[in-house]
């Protein structure tokens, strides 16, 4: 049936603008899209594929119909029509296609229906961020990678960055020049971290790589973009970004290598365009992909991922003059090596650091790029928008400058679990950018996450916005959104989203999470919007499991939705045992600590049952990638490192609400510090959790419940008593806690949201319980490893003066992303222990 049904298909696109033969392949390929979604061959699907050749308004469009008991489906590319085949799916809520589970069913009977036209605003559809290979995808296998493909198929996605084997392209040139084996593989890093070492940014971590992880990426990197092509995509490939072993000084010992730092504690080596081994490598780079995937068009190339330029001060001709060469050199770097090539570049720097790149200064390095040969990734639109609360960039950089480029959003840093995004705004902000005068060559519409399989309705509204130049109401998509992925709207379903939109959905945060999550006794408050509305919102929708209770869809969200509801519980939690310490009760910090450790066990139960939210998955895929045994503990080490400490410093950045990390990382970790709170004697936690990270194997055993739902609703019955009245007297801008124990000195370490930066003026140190005196001898406050305060002051605090306040004057532009921590010395010299906290005033 499936051969002869592709057969009429085939012989309806004799008007096609490609020969027969690749407008049946490409048809082919869409149709092995829907069988694989649906599970059925022989759908009663006619798919026609009608490309427009001028990149004209309106030319990227699916339109649907059924007649005759068929489903007649046109569209501008194989994706038009997987995004028009699932558009009809969706429109008659006959299921989702999502990471987390799949009801797509294919209608039994279907009805006649009109034409139904869909004419997308935008040309084509961007997805990926170059960090989401490291914080999900870098020990995918060809199955995981195949249903990506399918996902991006069916949401419309055309324009996917693809750029897994980069490093064995790299190491064949490298070796060409010289370079040994060694020196080429150790250089790199791990294969989680390998974003970073491809943006400058890292070196030396979990390394090296080898010949096995160079020759499955080769394998996995043909399937991938065979795949891509055959749906008609236009996968944006890896160019040469200027980033190098120190060991080339062996063979080019007059080569002048900038060393880059990134963080504090990291750093890279930089070789300059205006070198001319510059252009060698990245012409070399091009030539040898190509030869091994063929041609391709998009090269994404970024130099400064987070970090200064080495230019002239602005305002001076030598510097505009320097970008401008720069800019040039990278693009004819690019070009020798295909002539028809376009130099895609990341945007995250124009908003984040526009104090370096204003408005003059990217014009300066663009200026020499032909028009049609660049391509300027606007990645984050929500962080101009809610979060820096600056000019979005198509405003500040007046259209970019002519060149073509992409309207984008970040949902994700770092693959967090946490709920945050404002609903609204991803399915209707891009409606401003299309309206502007200073829209200029606005021609796709993406998101760029840094990590997926994570608050999955945003980016399953953000597929529908890129194909809808009319506002969206959110409160109606909901609606169908329910429909298609639990099979029903009851009324508690409605009132959770109304809630969650009065809370995690209608605000954004750019870290998104737990107090909990962070190594304890360094913050206070996480960063979710624990509101009344979100635990509201959160019990009417595990209200709802009598209704729903047999939908795999409903069941995966419960287990996630209550995890996260717990989450919000065990934060208030955390903040009521240390007000039980600075008051000195310490019989009630103890029941508290038990309740605590109780709900974080029931939590990791719950998501054992959750498809994608465990970590022994994610492990299993690293596993998979190994040849040796030796490379299974290098990558089991890599993936538990870029999703907890991240490098040799502490970070928690990925905070993952997962099953496995919960009850082997987060629960012991606080076990540890509690205990520390009873002994008076301080844990060495960044040894534990280096020791965890490259000695624990695998996870300890876990059984998932029998019964979702009644685990579900007894851990939220259990939490009823956990309100914000265990935490009398809560101030505005509470950081955290501390205890220092009789005679000793403690140096006590502290995260502070990034946000609170612009608006500090002070930072106060507060004794609460304890007799006796302490000494705040140091206070020194750090922003992505570069110091912003570093002030020696002995300050004492006893029974009469119990507090001392710190003055804080920093620089209106300065804007911390990766962490901002504030160092404390504290000496205590009495004959006890001595509790207190520290509070950030504005």
């Amino acid at each position: 049936m499936k051969k002869i049904l592709l057969f009429v298909i085939s012989s309806l696109l004799f008007l096609g603008s490609q020969p027969l033969s690749a407008q049946k392949q490409k048809t082919e390929a869409a149709y092995e899209v829907i069988e694989r979604v649906s599970g059925q061959s022989g759908l009663p699907v006619k798919f026609s594929l009608k490309p427009n050749k001028e990149k004209e308004e309106g030319s990227t469009y699916f339109q649907y119909k059924v007649d005759k008991g068929t489903l007649m489906v046109e569209g501008s590319s194989p994706v038009a029509l997987c995004r028009g085949f699932y558009d009809f799916i969706k429109s008659n809520r006959s299921g989702i296609y999502s990471w987390s589970g799949n009801n797509v069913r294919f209608p039994e009977e279907l009805k006649e229906s009109p034409l139904k036209r869909v004419v997308s605003p935008f040309e084509n559809h961007f997805m990926c961020n170059v960090v989401v290979y490291g914080y999900s995808m870098p020990y995918w296998d060809w199955a995981r990678w195949e249903k990506e493909i399918d996902w991006m198929a069916l949401h419309g996605i055309d324009m996917p960055l693809a750029l897994v084997g980069y490093e064995a392209i790299l190491a064949r040139v490298w070796k060409k020049m010289g370079l040994t084996d060694d020196e080429i593989n150790h250089y790199f890093v791990g294969p989680a971290h390998l974003p970073w070492m491809r943006m400058g940014n890292i070196s030396g971590i979990d390394g090296p790589l080898n010949e096995d992880w160079h020759r499955q990426q080769i394998a996995l990197q043909h399937k991938i973009l065979k795949r891509m092509k055959e749906l008609g995509m236009k996968p944006i490939c890896p160019g040469f970004p200027g980033f190098i072993p120190e060991a080339f000084k062996r063979i080019y010992p007059d080569l002048e290598i900038i060393q880059t730092h990134w963080g504090g504690a990291f750093c890279n080596w930089m070789i300059s365009p205006e070198e001319p081994l510059f252009s060698q490598i990245g012409t070399a780079f091009i030539r040898e992909w190509e030869k091994e995937f063929g041609a391709n068009e998009h090269y994404l190339v970024d130099s400064f991922n987070e970090m200064d330029i080495p230019f002239p001060a602005k305002g001076s001709k030598e510097r505009y003059e320097l970008l401008a060469s720069y800019g040039d050199k990278v693009y004819q770097s690019i070009r020798k090596g295909n002539p028809n090539a376009v130099w895609t570049m990341q945007g995250w720097m124009f908003g984040y650091q526009r104090d370096i790149w204003d408005y003059e200064t990217l014009g300066a390095l663009v200026s020499k790029v032909p028009d049609n040969k660049m391509l300027l990734l606007d990645l984050a639109v929500d962080y101009n928008k809610h979060f820096w609360k600056s000019e979005v960039n198509w405003e500040f950089y007046k259209g970019f400058y002519n060149k073509p480029w992409v309207y984008s959003v970040i949902p994700n840093m770092g693959g967090k679990t946490g709920m945050t995004g404002v609903l609204d705004f991803y399915a209707n902000g891009h409606l401003e950018a299309l309206s502007s005068p200073n829209k200029g060559r606005l021609v796709a519409h993406g998101m760029a996450p840094e990590g997926i399989e994570n608050n999955e309705v945003i980016y399953e509204l953000l597929s529908d916005a890129g194909w809808s130049d009319k506002e969206i109401n959110i409160h109606e998509w909901l609606k169908e959104y329910s429909y298609n992925r639990y099979g029903g709207y009851p009324t508690a379903v409605r009132k959770c989203w109304d809630a969650l939109l009065e809370s995690v959905y209608g605000t954004f945060t750019d870290h998104p999470r737990y107090n909990w999550q962070l190594r304890p006794g360094t913050v206070r408050n996480g960063s979710i919007n624990i509101s009344e509305s979100f635990f509201k919102a959160l019990e009417s929708f595990v209200s709802a499991s009598g209704q729903l209770k047999d939908n795999p869809l409903y069941l995966a969200d419960l287990s996630e939705f209550t995890a996260l509801y717990l989450g919000g519980k065990a934060e208030l939690l955390v903040k009521a045992i240390d007000w039980q310490y600075e008051i000195g009760d310490t019989v009630r910090a103890a029941k508290f600590e038990k309740d605590f450790e109780y709900i974080l066990k029931g939590m990791d139960v719950l998501l054992s049952a959750h498809p994608t939210l465990r970590l022994e998955r994610w492990i299993d895929f690293a596993h998979k990638q190994a040849a040796t045994p030796e490379q299974h503990k290098q990558y089991e080490r890599n993936a538990k490192r870029i999703v907890t400490i991240w490098g040799p410093p502490v970070d928690d950045y990925s905070a993952r609400v997962w099953s496995g990390l919960i009850r082997d990382y987060y629960l012991p970790r606080w076990k540890h510090y509690f205990a520390s709170r009873k002994t008076e004697v301080r844990f060495d936690f960044a040894k534990w959790e280096k020791a965890w990270v490259e000695e624990s194997k695998g996870c300890s055993p876990q059984t998932p419940p029998i019964d979702i739902v009644n685990t579900a609703r007894s851990l939220v019955d259990y939490t009823a008593f956990i309100t914000p009245a265990l935490i009398p007297n809560e101030e505005k801008g509470q950081l955290g806690s501390w205890t220092v124990g009789a005679g000793k000195t403690e140096t006590l370490s502290f995260q502070v949201p990034a946000n609170w930066l612009e608006k500090l003026s002070a930072i106060r140190i507060e004794k609460k319980a304890g007799k006796g005196t302490v000494v705040c001898s140091r206070l020194t406050l750090v922003m992505d490893g570069n110091v912003l305060v570093d002030e020696a002051a002995g300050n004492v605090l006893n029974n009469e003066k119990r507090r001392a306040v710190y003055p804080v004057t920093l620089s209106g532009d300065i804007r911390g992303n990766n962490g901002v921590e504030l160092h404390l010395q504290i000496e205590n010299t009495g004959q006890e222990a001595i509790s207190g906290q520290v509070l950030l005033l504005d």
